[in-house]
């Protein structure tokens, strides 16, 4: 399952020199996992009050390939490269009018209110099951 999310590139973002600061990168793939997330009809808030799951990132891989600059429109696309009982693969990547920017593969994990790894949910890997296969089929 592929998802885009959109943003613009405030003052706040940028560097003395005008261009996107590195550590932003990490904000705007966040806010994208997290649309992604509810795009998948996944409600956290709920996740976490009913069944004591949170998601944490584990692993960030990033590659950053060109400046993005004040006022740019950014695309940031999420897709689903693989999971298993208590972890996902996204691979995401900031684009502008097509052309990456940014490109980061990005591991998270199920954890319990505790901290230990737990199973993501029987119905979000249904959910994820099927959206992958939607892609490859």
């Amino acid at each position: 399952m592929s998802h885009s999310f959109f943003l613009r590139v405030y003052y706040e973002d940028t560097d003395l020199a005008g261009i996107v600061y590195y550590a932003n990168y990490l904000k705007f793939i966040e806010r994208a996992r997290s649309e992604w997330v509810r795009g998948l009809g996944l409600d956290q808030r709920r996740l976490k009050a009913e069944e004591g799951l949170v998601f944490a990132v584990r692993r960030v891989e990033a590659d950053y390939l060109r400046p993005a600059l004040f006022d740019d429109a950014l695309e940031v696309s999420t897709r689903l490269v693989a999971f298993t009982g208590a972890r996902l693969v996204l691979a995401q990547e900031v684009l502008r009018d097509g052309a990456a920017l940014f490109k980061a593969e990005v591991t998270l994990v199920c954890l319990t209110a505790e901290g230990a790894a737990a199973r993501l949910p029987a119905d979000l890997r249904a959910r994820l099951a099927a959206a992958q296969q939607g892609e490859n089929g």
